[in-house]
């Protein structure tokens, strides 16, 4: 890891049940998740999570070569959900497409979410960002997403 990569990580902090919304993407941007069995997968691997009590899932979009997450966390740190969601999902995407290349960059982006306004917006912005793309017209459009509220 790069010495600025642990700079960005010195004020890193996460605190349970508070909101944040996460981005992590590819290796090399490769866009992996256009195969919709390891999109799928992808899924699976978030809402494992929330049912292991490990975040609550409030709201996931699989981009093909990145994630943004919408969570709260519970009893773990950021660090630990991401680090449970990065490999769960690369042995799982590794083992059915019979990939061997990195599946993950190292890190990921959080931002925390203040209010209730904020996590309004950080929900729309992760549901529409195959729209901004150009992937769709309608995020409703986009096969790969999950909401806990009515969209």
């Amino acid at each position: 890891m790069s010495s600025a990569s642990c700079r960005l990580r010195a004020n890193r902090s996460s605190e349970r049940g508070h909101h944040y919304l996460l981005t992590t993407c590819c290796h090399l941007r490769r866009p992996v998740f256009l195969h919709g069995r390891a999109a799928g997968l992808v899924l699976d691997s978030a809402h494992w999570l929330d049912r292991k009590a490990r975040l609550t899932l409030i709201a996931i979009m699989v981009m093909p070569d990145h994630v943004h997450l919408v969570v709260e966390l519970r009893e773990h740190s950021l660090s630990q959900v991401m680090h449970s969601f990065k490999s769960h999902t690369a042995h799982a995407i590794k083992k059915s497409l019979r990939l061997s290349a990195p599946l993950w960059q190292a890190g990921y982006h959080d931002c925390g979410i203040r209010d209730e306004l904020a996590l309004k917006a950080s929900v729309e912005y992760c549901l529409h960002n195959p729209v901004r793309a150009g992937l769709v017209d309608d995020f409703h459009q986009h096969p790969h997403y999950w909401c806990r509220w009515p969209v």
